[in-house]
């Protein structure tokens, strides 16, 4: 039922615990949790159409009675408890942190992630909001890579090179990690080669994130 994407956010997820699930799309991750994890989840997205989706799947697998879906903009119309985990996935860093800027984020102790785009920017951004990474995974679906990061308030230290590398992910050796972190060597060393000299500043900054990418190759 799940992908391969999907089911790996599921493993960053303890057993029992409540889940809020923004941007639910059709609810496969709480449908999953609640039937495998007794998760108690809250499936959520911004417009009652949008919405309609999960909770036919929800009907489907007769679990109205056990996940609550709410429509809301983000987490604004739900609320957090401490010991939630909230997840956000399939959807782009910009969307995230601007979900991220509601009062209610203070309250955030758990929280999974899910995206598509600007890794780096998203990394910074969320240890300036005090999300502190636990755990990364990349997954590789349909010929695309995918991060997902579990992260708390735990404070960690972070090198120059954590915010693109990842702290965590720098460090494994599974496959698709390598193949992730060999196309962006490839992909950094085909731009340098293309890229005229006069843009002196952008080719030391692309030499420096191979530089560290070969520490991990």
């Amino acid at each position: 039922m799940l992908s391969r994407r999907l089911k790996a956010i599921t493993t960053l997820i303890e057993p029992n615990k409540r889940v809020v699930d923004v941007g639910c799309d059709h609810a496969l991750i709480d449908i999953y949790l609640t039937k495998n994890k007794l998760n108690k989840c809250i499936a959520s997205d911004i417009n009652k159409f949008a919405l309609e989706g999960a909770i036919k799947n929800i009907k489907k697998y007769h679990l109205e009675n056990e996940i609550k879906t709410i429509i809301s903009d983000g987490i604004k119309n739900i609320k957090i408890n401490k010991d939630d985990y909230i997840i956000i996935a399939g959807m782009g860093t910009k969307t995230i942190l601007k979900i991220l800027e509601n009062e209610q984020t203070k309250k955030i102790e758990n929280l999974i992630l899910s995206s598509h785009n600007e890794y780096e920017y998203l990394r910074y951004n969320l240890k300036k909001k005090k999300f502190y990474i636990e755990d990364e995974i990349i997954i590789k679906e349909r010929n695309i890579f995918y991060l997902i990061m579990k992260l708390s308030r735990n404070k960690r230290y972070y090198k120059l090179e954590d915010y693109y590398l990842g702290p965590i992910l720098k460090n494994k050796q599974d496959l698709e990690t390598k193949e992730y972190f060999n196309n962006l060597y490839i992909s950094n060393k085909n731009i340098l080669n293309k890229l005229p000299k006069k843009y002196f500043w952008k080719r030391i900054k692309l030499k420096k994130r191979n530089r560290w990418l070969k520490k991990y190759l």
